[in-house]
C-alpha cells in the first residue's frame, strides 16, 4: 500500500514539476527576438517555428511563445527538410565560444545530434539551404560557399560566393542552381555555386531570398519591397511601402502555398494569405 502511494505522490509531483517547467518556458511572442530563421510547424498546424539567439522557439496565433527544445544555443543558419518536417538542420554558435558545425533534428526541434563540422569547422553557417529538387544536397554560408551531396554529413568548398552576402536559397527546381541575395543585388549561380552573375537590379540589396515548395521564388529588395520571381525570368512585385524595414525571413505554408509568413528586420512576424500582396501581424 505504502508503495502505490509513493507512486501516486511521485505521479503528482512529476506532473506539477512539468507544468511548472512548461509555464517557465513559455513567453509573449513579441519578447522572441533575433529571429534566424522561420517554418512552419506542422506537428503543430497555425503555429511556427522559430530559430532565435537563444534557442528554437514555437510561436502561436495567440500570441504566445514557447521553447521547443532545451538547447538555447545561437541558430544561426536554420532549414526545414523539404521532404521531412520533423528533420531540422542548423548551424551557429553554441552557449560556449566557437561554432556549433551542422546539427540536426529528426523529432521536430526536441532534441539536437551534431552531423558534421563542415570545411575548416565546426563551422557557424549564417546562411544555409537545402535543395527542395533534391533533399540531399545543402549549402552553407562559412569562408566561401560550403556544399553536402549526402545530407550533411560531408561537406566540401565549392567557392568564395559574391562579395557581403546576406542570404542563400536553392532553386526549387534544379540542385545546382542557387541563389544568393547580397548588398550589391540579386545573384544567381547555374553551377553550384561556382561562378555567379547578376539577376537583377544593380546595387539594389537583397535581404532575403527563398524558394517554396509550389515552385516560387521570393526576393526582398531593400526599398522597394517583396518580388517573386516569374516563369518568365521577369520580377513580379507583390507588395511595397515597407520604407526602410525589411524582410530577413520568409516561409510558405506547405498545405497552403498562398499562406507565407515573413520576419522583419525589427523581429516583428507578419502573416499573408494571398501570396504575399498584403500583410498583417501573425499574432492576433
Amino acid at each position: 500500500m505504502r508503495h502505490h502511494i509513493g507512486l501516486i505522490i511521485l505521479t503528482i509531483a512529476l506532473a506539477l514539476a512539468h507544468a511548472t517547467a512548461t509555464k517557465a518556458a513559455q513567453l509573449p511572442l513579441s519578447e522572441v527576438s533575433h529571429i534566424h530563421g522561420i517554418a512552419f510547424d506542422q506537428s503543430r498546424p497555425g503555429s511556427l517555428l522559430l530559430a532565435t539567439h537563444n534557442g528554437l522557439f514555437r510561436g502561436s496565433p495567440d500570441g504566445t511563445a514557447e521553447t521547443v527544445s532545451a538547447d538555447t544555443s545561437d541558430y544561426m543558419g536554420f532549414s526545414l527538410d523539404p521532404a521531412d518536417p520533423y528533420r531540422l538542420l542548423a548551424s551557429g554558435h553554441p552557449d560556449q565560444a566557437g561554432g556549433l558545425g551542422i546539427i540536426q533534428s529528426t523529432d521536430g526541434g526536441i532534441t539536437w545530434t551534431k552531423l558534421a563540422d563542415g570545411v575548416n569547422g565546426p563551422v557557424d553557417f549564417h546562411a544555409m539551404t537545402i535543395s527542395r529538387a533534391d533533399p540531399k544536397v545543402i549549402y552553407g554560408l562559412f569562408g566561401g560557399i560550403q556544399v553536402s551531396r549526402d545530407g550533411g554529413a560531408t561537406w566540401s568548398m565549392v567557392g568564395s560566393g559574391p562579395e557581403r552576402t546576406i542570404d542563400l536559397s536553392a532553386a526549387p527546381d534544379s540542385s545546382d542552381l542557387l541563389y544568393a541575395g547580397t548588398v550589391g543585388g540579386f545573384m544567381r549561380s547555374a553551377d553550384g555555386g561556382r561562378n555567379w552573375q547578376l539577376a537583377g537590379p544593380a546595387g539594389v540589396a537583397v535581404t532575403m531570398v527563398e524558394a517554396t515548395a509550389d515552385g516560387a521564388l521570393y526576393a526582398f529588395f531593400y526599398g522597394a519591397g517583396l518580388f517573386r520571381l516569374a516563369s518568365d525570368g521577369q520580377w513580379a512585385e507583390l507588395s511595397t511601402g515597407f520604407d526602410k524595414r525589411y524582410f530577413q525571413h520568409l516561409a510558405a505554408d506547405p498545405l497552403d502555398p498562398a499562406h507565407l509568413a515573413a520576419v522583419t528586420d525589427e523581429s516583428a512576424i507578419l502573416e499573408s494569405k494571398n501570396g504575399g500582396k498584403t500583410w498583417q501581424p501573425f499574432a492576433k
